[in-house]
């Protein structure tokens, strides 16, 4: 009887420590995600003022798209959570959006070789973000699935593990497409 009761704590013991180092492993792996959409958003930051400037010269009348694009590089600085730098991100790429499409009305800056180079970098390193978004919410959704399910919420509540958010858009302007007029132009 001894025997029996003693395997029965041991198998409870090892399928405590199995959920825990589960839960730890799946908080590591939001952490990777998240790193890597930071590394692509870095890069993309990194980009943006070779890419400003080589469309300065021909898009003078767009000078506040320019300043919100410092100013936005400037936030994302300062930002930690997630949720920030979501809104951030979502701003950001709705001015590279209107900087691409107002670029289509300049062929001279079309073709521009850095700038079409700079463009290429810009749009494969959104591919990635995007990638990068969905693979950091498939993570994220994972984990926070283990942090509710039975009985490895038990185990979460014990040693205070807590869900994390979703990158997501912050709004319904920001899942719109870019709407450019140039109609109004003076």
């Amino acid at each position: 009887m001894v025997w029996v009761i003693l395997a029965i704590i041991i198998i409870v013991v090892i399928a405590l420590i199995c959920m825990y180092n589960s839960l730890v492993q799946a908080k590591i792996k939001v952490d990777n995600a998240w790193s890597q959409i930071d590394v692509q958003l870095q890069r993309r930051f990194d980009l943006i003022p070779n890419f400003v400037e080589t469309v300065k010269g021909y898009m003078t009348h767009e000078s506040e798209t320019f300043e919100k694009i410092a100013k936005l590089r400037t936030s994302w600085a300062n930002t930690e959570s997630v949720a920030q730098k979501a809104s951030i991100d979502n701003e950001l790429s709705t001015a590279l959006k209107t900087i691409m499409a107002v670029s289509e009305s300049y062929p001279d800056l079309k073709a521009n070789q850095n700038f079409s180079e700079l463009s290429e970098e810009l749009r494969n390193t959104e591919n990635k973000i995007s990638f990068s978004r969905q693979f950091y919410n498939d993570t994220v959704t994972m984990y926070n699935t283990k942090l509710e399910v039975f009985p490895s919420n038990i185990i979460a509540g014990m040693f205070n593990f807590k869900a994390r958010d979703l990158f997501e858009a912050e709004s319904d302007e920001a899942r719109k497409n870019v709407k450019v007029d140039f109609g109004n132009r003076g």
